[in-house]
């Protein structure tokens, strides 16, 4: 079992205090994250330094996809047997020499190492990060502790590439500078993380011990409907976080790194909306709506790419970022509420080890079809490919409804990326429960009490 520092003892007093501990872990979740967004906006100039084809460019991109799942499955359980403060030290370093390893590439397999690295710091650090503020909060701040956390992590993750595109736009060495300053946040959110309290105390024999997935028969229904509504999502968060900036300057003549990287911010901030706006629609509603959102979206996107209209393109990312939130946290809470306690967390690590792979495949597979007919085709047959998938979630849905619970009663706190969630909606775990999700019963405290 997870074992805590007391809150009186000598742990939290040394060093930061507990709110003192909270920040450090946002800002050091900020930092991480932020990383792994960093290169979306400069693909373009890799491409033309390295001579790199576009499914290249997206095969570097999917590369942290498969870092951050065998990170999950490796290395989760470790913030329980070693603590908290050294899983987030170690995923800070796996951070800076990601941002080394840009800084030095001189070709392919150094972009890829980059990409890894930076999975492998992401699967690490996002699960312990969001655990660690509700370990130190007290009862009465977990709820917002665990805002927090969620804000932390998609604040990161949308303001990488928005960091990135204005550095390249107007500063120097457009391929340096941005890691520099990405090295730069790692320090002083290296030195909180020191200076933080420790709130687990550490094992003596800490073992790496992945789990297999389970998806139980009563609830396959569910989980089908809801992974393929959040791989339909996803596969739209990844190709815009891989392809929009060569969509942006091919199809629209739209250069400017700024441009791109505030494009990508505003998907990102759309999909935070979408995942917000479920407390306040039912979850029988939730999801079609999501799927509808992606629906439109896409028809935006089609669009956009037929007519070379930008702000077409936009609001197609935008509402499609939208409905990727609502559907995902909708699916999500719906796979919560139906997923048995002594296998809840297996059947998580199926649900996200599905959105990572949506990630990464599609946008792979778009990159091969951009090869061999180009761009503009290749993104109508993608976004095709994801209304076709959000149309079928709506068909299954029509054929089993769903019960009509609220929303806010089966959802979690916001929980804006995969990682987090996946976190978040782990109330409880089997003995010798999965990695990550294991790390953070705590929130399961928060979910119980919003219910």
């Amino acid at each position: 079992m997870l074992t805590r520092a007391p809150r009186s003892g000598t742990v939290l007093r040394s060093r930061l205090g507990r709110r003192g501990g909270v920040a450090a872990a946002a800002f050091a979740l900020v930092a991480a994250m932020l990383g792994t967004t960093l290169p979306t906006p400069l693909y373009g100039l890799y491409g033309q330094r390295f001579g790199l084809s576009e499914l290249m460019i997206t095969v570097i991109f999917a590369t942290y996809a498969a870092g951050v799942i065998a990170s999950l499955f490796l290395f989760g359980r470790l913030s329980d047997q070693l603590g908290r403060r050294p899983l987030l030290l170690a995923g800070l370093a796996l951070s800076a020499l990601s941002a080394v390893a840009f800084l030095i590439a001189d070709g392919l397999p150094l972009l890829i190492v980059g990409r890894i690295l930076s999975g492998l710091s992401a699967g690490i650090f996002t699960g312990t990060a969001t655990a660690t503020p509700l370990d130190l909060a007290s009862p009465a701040r977990r709820a917002r502790a665990t805002l927090v956390a969620a804000v932390a992590n998609m604040g990161g993750l949308g303001c990488g590439p928005l960091l990135a595109g204005v550095l390249s736009q107007w500063a120097g060495s457009p391929l340096r500078l941005t890691f520099w300053v990405d090295l730069a946040l790692l320090v002083p959110a290296s030195v909180g993380i020191w200076a933080m309290p420790e709130p687990v105390v550490a094992r003596s024999h800490p073992r790496l011990r992945p789990r297999a997935l389970t998806i139980p028969s009563q609830m396959r229904a569910t989980f089908v409907r809801a992974a393929l509504a959040g791989f339909a999502g996803f596969a739209v968060l990844g190709l815009f976080s891989a392809v929009a900036p060569a969509f942006l300057a091919e199809g629209l003549g739209v250069t400017s790194r700024a441009a791109i990287g505030l494009v990508v911010f505003a998907v990102f901030a759309a999909s935070t909306a979408g995942q917000a706006a479920l407390g306040l629609v039912r979850e029988a509603v939730a999801l079609p709506v999501g799927c509808l959102a992606l629906i439109a979206g896409m028809g935006s996107l089609v669009l956009g790419l037929a007519f070379s209209a930008l702000p077409l393109l936009v609001l197609g990312g935008v509402i499609a970022g939208f409905g990727q939130g609502l559907s995902f946290r909708a699916g999500l809470a719906a796979v919560n509420a139906s997923a048995p306690a002594e296998v809840r967390g297996e059947v998580a690590s199926s649900f996200f080890v599905a959105m990572y792979t949506a990630i990464s495949l599609p946008v792979i597979g778009e990159g091969v079809l951009a090869d061999a007919t180009g761009l503009r085709l290749a993104g109508v047959t993608f976004a095709a490919a994801v209304a076709a998938l959000a149309a079928a979630v709506l068909v299954m849905l029509r054929r089993q409804p769903t019960s009509g619970t609220p929303a806010r009663a089966l959802a979690p706190p916001l929980a804006p990326h995969p990682v987090l969630s996946q976190v978040l909606i782990t109330s409880g775990r089997p003995r010798g429960g999965c990695g990550v999700w294991s790390a953070a019963r705590p929130f399961g405290t928060v979910s119980r009490r919003l219910r």
